[in-house]
């Protein structure tokens, strides 16, 4: 495992990985170690310790030699005695010959007699097997998996994020200053790296011979498998903080909400901590702030536009003053700021870069001069700013002004590139937040899906509020990035203008676009947008008449 792991860290991941081969819940080992839940879920969390007499408890659960419980989540697992799995995991035992080794060493599946399955450990896909298990061999090897996977899962956020991220060119680049966080491990980029080891993953060659009879149970039976989309032990840490929380409150619903409320900024800060268990880079967390993102005064602003949008089509209110009736539906976009997790960001302290380029490796605020913009039926991607000139924009924002300026197979360029005068960047990363990103969108989807109104509402409080607080917030102590802030708040509105393209493209009437979420369009915009409440959906806000006879 990572050198960085203390023997209590091991010991978490190693409780996580028995959790899911066994198909326990927390309330199962809390049951078999003889304590309540909620105290597994301190534990768990890392808000307790686990002591030397509940490593014996756990090694009795799991009827382990304690040395094997110690020894990491690989070693663990392989491990366990028959009767400790599942009925359908033992009748799929073993997938190959037994082998002679010791159970300290014992011999993977050779590759080519074996398919792939997902990792016991991680979830994602590995074409190693020992004693009948899938796992990566080593914890870089899932961790290398994790930060190389289909980077949109089961939530596409919008077929521009896609294309862009198919654009960008070279992913997480090595740290490039001195003085700078160091990357954990010299391996190729993470985006780099992500559209083709999705790929490799699913074409690469195998043995055309089929697999043994015994092996399709194993995959197909194998219980509670961490999901590919998000991490299941970042999720269960959502849903048991709801369950602990409501234990407390005695099942007084209002009082747990406004509990989970006030307790999601360490909350999600702790859960992004370890979301970050195992990544390549170390982010800074107090890097020094340059002058333009300090605020002027306590209630006042720093010099950076976020490019927040606030526009109508002038062209549709004059004809509806004129006697025009337009039908128009207000469409709200779900959990806009979770969908901007998904942004470049800079991981090390900014350095001034006078250049007059933009390099997609890198990420930061962009001292610029706009384009003029010549479209009134679609807003202006740089918000509402009416002074002309010189303007800081964030990292997101001159991503999307970048890209109107470049033609594509459905349309011509609609602008000139802006000029960039001055930048301050660091090494960038679009995976920063990628798994704590999946981890809220997949609770936030079990708790619709459940009715779960109280994990929707804490789920929701977590993203806002880690947005609203890494900046320059009192109520933060573990995270002051402002520039990260800006940028993710901007990503949110460069969501909300692609959906008005988008819109545009398809034959609807763009009418008003306002907030991080609000588009108002005229038109069957079913066949546009599906609907919902997944991130990837909209959800249908009002729909009201604008003109006609008076």
């Amino acid at each position: 495992m990572s050198p960085s792991l203390s023997t209590e860290d091991l010991l978490r991941l190693t409780v996580s990985a028995l959790m899911s081969r066994t198909g326990e819940r927390q309330g199962d080992v809390a049951a078999g170690i003889g304590q309540a839940q909620a105290q597994v879920s301190r534990k768990q969390s890392g808000k307790q310790h686990w002591t030397l007499d509940d490593v014996d408890a756990l090694a009795a659960h799991y009827r382990l030699p304690v040395l094997d419980l110690l020894a990491g989540p690989t070693l663990a697992v392989t491990a366990l005695p028959a009767e400790r799995l599942p009925s359908a995991a033992q009748a799929a035992l073993p997938l190959a010959a037994p082998s002679a080794a010791s159970p300290r060493s014992p011999a993977p599946v050779p590759r080519s007699e074996a398919l792939s399955g997902p990792c016991v450990l991680c979830g994602e896909t590995a074409t190693d097997a020992v004693e009948g298990i899938w796992q990566h061999l080593t914890s870089e090897e899932c961790a290398e998996a994790l930060d190389a996977a289909e980077p949109f899962g089961d939530y596409p956020e919008d077929e521009h994020q896609e294309e862009e991220f198919a654009a960008t060119g070279p992913g997480e680049p090595a740290m490039p200053y001195p003085g700078d966080p160091q990357p954990e491990e010299s391996t190729p980029t993470a985006a780099a790296e992500a559209p083709t080891n999705t790929a490799s993953a699913s074409a690469a060659p195998v043995d055309p011979a089929p697999a043994e009879p015994a092996a399709a149970p194993a995959l197909a039976a194998a219980p509670r498998r961490a999901p590919g989309y998000a991490s299941s032990s970042l999720v269960d840490r959502i849903t048991t903080r709801v369950q602990d929380v409501l234990t407390e409150c005695q099942g007084d619903y209002e009082e747990a909400q406004t509990a989970l409320i006030k307790s999601a900024i360490p909350d999600v800060m702790a859960l992004f901590k370890a979301s970050r268990v195992g990544g390549r880079y170390e982010h800074s967390e107090f890097p020094p702030t340059h002058e333009i993102l300090n605020k002027k005064s306590q209630k006042g602003a720093d010099e950076i536009w976020e490019g927040r949008p606030k526009w109508r089509n002038k062209e549709v209110v004059a004809a509806a003053k004129n006697g025009e009736a337009f039908e128009v539906t207000a469409l709200d976009m779900n959990a806009a700021y979770l969908s901007a997790l998904k942004c470049w960001l800079p991981i090390g302290r900014l350095q001034e870069d006078t250049s007059g380029t933009h390099d997609p490796r890198k990420a930061g605020v962009h001292l610029i001069t706009p384009a003029e913009w010549d479209h009134p039926d679609l807003p202006n991607p740089l918000g509402n700013r009416m002074e002309p000139g010189e303007l800081w924009v964030t990292e997101s924002t001159l991503r999307l002004l970048l890209d109107v300026a470049r033609p594509t197979a459905a349309r011509p360029a609609l602008a000139e590139a802006p000029v960039i005068h001055r930048s301050l960047v660091s090494g960038a990363t679009e995976s920063l937040l990628e798994k704590l990103r999946r981890a809220l969108a997949e609770a936030r989807k079990n708790a619709i899906a459940e009715g779960d109104e109280i994990a929707l509402e804490y789920v929701k409080s977590m993203y806002s509020k880690f947005v609203s607080t890494i900046g320059e917030s009192s109520s933060n102590r573990d995270l002051r990035r402002p520039d990260m802030m800006h940028i993710i708040r901007s990503k949110a509105f460069a969501n909300l203008w692609m959906k008005a393209e988008k819109a545009r493209a398809h034959g609807l009437t763009v009418v008003e676009m306002s907030g991080t979420d609000e588009l108002h369009v005229v038109g069957d915009w079913r066949k546009v947008f599906p609907e919902g409440r997944d991130l990837n959906q909209v959800k249908e806000k009002k729909t009201y008449m604008l003109g006609g006879k008076r």
